[in-house]
C-alpha cells in the first residue's frame, strides 16, 4: 500500500462504528498473537470507547482512509495541559505499511500547534512493533506499569477515610496532582465529578489523594502509597481489564499481590517534553 495515497481528517461521530469495530479488530488481534487478553473486549466496547471520544470536546480525533474506507484512527485527550495519546488503531489488513506513523504524526503535530508541554502515552510491554515505532517518534520510556485486576477487597484501612468526591473537591485534588507530577489533571477530575465515580482519601482531616475511578481508563494520585492503597482498598470493583500500578512502587504492587490482586500484563509508560519523576505515588490511566 502507498502511504501518499492515505487520507487523514478530523473525525466525526458518524465513523464510530467503523472506527469502533478496527479498535476491536485491531487490539485482539495484536493481544492474540501474543496470548493475552484483549484491551478491548467486544466490538460494542470498541464503538463505545471511540464514540465517547469523537463527541467529547477536550479530545481531538483524527481518522485515515484509503480510497474512501477507514483503516484507522488515533485520538488527543487535550482535557488536561499534559496531553495523552490514544487509542490509535490501524485496521489488520493494512498494518505494517505506514498508517500508524501516519497518525501518531498527525496527533504530534496537533500538540505542537496547541503548545502541550508534555505528550504520554502508555504502550503494551508485548507489542514491541508499537514501542519501536514510539521510540522512533521521539517518546521517551519512563515507567513499567503492571496492568493487575482482581475481585474488590471492599476494606477500609485505618486512619483513612474513602469518600465519593464534590465539586468544591476539585482544587484539592489538583492541589495533590501538582504535588506529585508538576502539574494537574483538573480536566479529566471534572468529568469524574460530573459522573460521579471520582473519590478522595482524607487523613488528618485533609485530602491527601483522589481517583477519577479505579479503572483502566481513570488516574489516581497520593501523598503517599498508603493513600493510594486506601482507595484501591474501599473500591467496589476495578473496571475494564484492571487498575495500572507502577512497577516501581514496589510496596503497592506487592500489597496488592498480597490481597488477592493478579498481574495481566506490564505497560510502558512513555513520554515526549515535560516529565518530572513523580514525588509521592500514583496510578496512571491507560492514556497515562
Amino acid at each position: 500500500m502507498a502511504t501518499v495515497d492515505l487520507i487523514l481528517r478530523p473525525g466525526t461521530p458518524d465513523d464510530a462504528a467503523e472506527c469502533g469495530r478496527i479498535c476491536y479488530e485491531a487490539f485482539a488481534g495484536i493481544a492474540g498473537e501474543h496470548a493475552f487478553p484483549p484491551d478491548i473486549p467486544s466490538p460494542e466496547v470498541g464503538v463505545a470507547l471511540i464514540e465517547g471520544a469523537l463527541t467529547h470536546p477536550g479530545f481531538y480525533g483524527v481518522v485515515a482512509e484509503l480510497d474512501g474506507r477507514i483503516v484507522g484512527s488515533n485520538f488527543l485527550d487535550e482535557r488536561s495541559a499534559v496531553v495523552g495519546v490514544g487509542p490509535v488503531t490501524v485496521d489488520p489488513a493494512v498494518q505494517n505499511a505506514g498508517v500508524g506513523r501516519r497518525l501518531m504524526r498527525d496527533v504530534l503535530e496537533r500538540a505542537d500547534e496547541r503548545g502541550a508541554p508534555g505528550i504520554r502515552l502508555l504502550q503494551s510491554g508485548y507489542h514491541n512493533r508499537s514501542f519501536s515505532l514510539y521510540v522512533r517518534l521521539g517518546f521517551v520510556h519512563r515507567a513499567t506499569v503492571a496492568c493487575v485486576q482482581g475481585p474488590a477487597l471492599r476494606q477500609a484501612l485505618p486512619g483513612y477515610t474513602v469518600r465519593e468526591a464534590v465539586d468544591a473537591d476539585l482544587g484539592a485534588c489538583n492541589e495533590v496532582c501538582r504535588q506529585v507530577h508538576g502539574v494537574d489533571r483538573g480536566g479529566e477530575v471534572a468529568d469524574a465529578l460530573r459522573q460521579g465515580t471520582a473519590r478522595v482519601v482524607e487523613r488528618a482531616g485533609r485530602v491527601t489523594g483522589y481517583a477519577t475511578d479505579l479503572a483502566f481508563f481513570a488516574h489516581a494520585v497520593g501523598e503517599t502509597t498508603p493513600d493510594l492503597q486506601a482507595l484501591i482498598a474501599a473500591a467496589p470493583q476495578f473496571g475494564g481489564p484492571g487498575i495500572l500500578v507502577p512497577v516501581s512502587d514496589h510496596l503497592l504492587l506487592r500489597w496488592c499481590l498480597s490481597h488477592g490482586l493478579r498481574v495481566v500484563q506490564l505497560l510502558s509508560l512513555m513520554t515526549v517534553g515535560l516529565y518530572q519523576p513523580p514525588d509521592g505515588a500514583y496510578l496512571p490511566s491507560i492514556l497515562y
